[in-house]
């Protein structure tokens, strides 16, 4: 009778975690937190307003990176409340269905960012194996198309997960590890069996951020290969040169990604400290490094960045 009585009960909120050890140091830790998310909103922000409003920059090569700042946004925003809500006003309780939601914004952005990496790598194969019929191949009505299949992937995929952990009992512990919701962390609270949601979740990573993986190593193997047949010493540095940006937004993505899977599966016996910075990093860090990244190899998101700061100059003193 007890155990009927349990089967379906689930705390009304978890509990979130900051940083272990740290409890004392939340107040000043909260001002580079704040900053953090400045740069990323402004930054992302940047980029998807110079790409829309500079008609040079129409070309599905942009288009995909404002997919990619979309997807950065989207991972900002979604830890955003939750995370400055620690920090800055010690509040850690989170509804278990404001929970359920994040969990499912995360990893759907988190997705479509896996997705539209694999998109810029295609850019970037057709843009080095055949330029004179870049424009003819990768045309607006197929980037389109292919952002929509990016997205409706991610939102099928994840789709299941938040109804998977519903069913699950919960009446033990209700304390996460981070501050935030991942399926894994909310997943080993569970008072049953784990079983389908283990097996769903690596499916689902398998399906988005696995094959996707091997879809970008395959697409660089190809790239490395035609560059490598071009006569001109000059012309494999320009090639490669173009492939900059975007190995660096997949080194930045996938580094962190790799860390957090590995001491999830390998490192129970690390610290909690090791386990939360590994998490804040997998969220924080590429909405954070993708904007610096092209600004710094885009003139014309310099040019917009410089004039916003003039302008606000000029408006300051006046």
């Amino acid at each position: 009778m007890a155990g009927n009585n349990y089967s379906h009960f689930q705390h009304p909120y978890f509990v979130l975690t900051g940083i272990p050890g740290l409890e004392q140091e939340y107040y000043w830790m909260a001002f580079p937190l704040g900053a953090i998310y400045v740069i990323a909103v402004f930054g992302n922000g940047i980029i998807i307003s110079t790409i829309k409003s500079e008609s040079s920059l129409h070309i599905p090569m942009y288009y995909f990176l404002c997919m990619l700042a979309f997807a950065d946004m989207g991972l900002t925003l979604c830890t955003l409340p939750s995370m400055l809500g620690i920090f800055w006003f010690n509040y850690k309780f989170i509804a278990f269905d404001a929970c359920l939601v994040q969990m499912y914004f995360i990893h759907t952005f988190s997705a479509i960012e896996s997705g539209v990496l694999v998109a810029m790598a295609i850019d970037r194969v057709v843009a080095i194996w055949n330029p004179l019929r870049y424009s003819t191949i990768l045309t607006n009505r197929v980037v389109c198309k292919t952002g929509m299949a990016i997205l409706s992937r991610a939102v099928c995929v994840v789709f299941p997960v938040p109804f998977l952990i519903k069913r699950l009992p919960f009446y033990h512990s209700n304390i996460l590890s981070h501050s935030f919701c991942l399926h894994q962390d909310v997943m080993r609270l569970a008072c049953a069996s784990t079983r389908v949601n283990s097996l769903y979740g690596l499916i689902a990573v398998v399906f988005t951020k696995g094959s996707d993986s091997l879809s970008i190593l395959l697409s660089y193997v190809f790239i490395l290969r035609t560059v490598m047949a071009l006569a001109s010493r000059e012309g494999r540095w320009k090639a490669l040169n173009t492939c900059v940006s975007h190995i660096c937004a997949v080194l930045i993505f996938y580094v962190p990604l790799i860390g957090v899977s590995v001491i999830h599966r390998f490192g129970k016996h690390l610290s909690p400290l090791t386990h939360a910075l590994m998490a804040n990093a997998y969220l924080l860090v590429p909405p954070v490094l993708n904007p610096i990244v092209y600004t710094v190899k885009t003139k014309e998101i310099r040019k917009k960045i410089i004039q916003i700061f003039v302008q606000t100059k000029i408006t300051a003193e006046g």
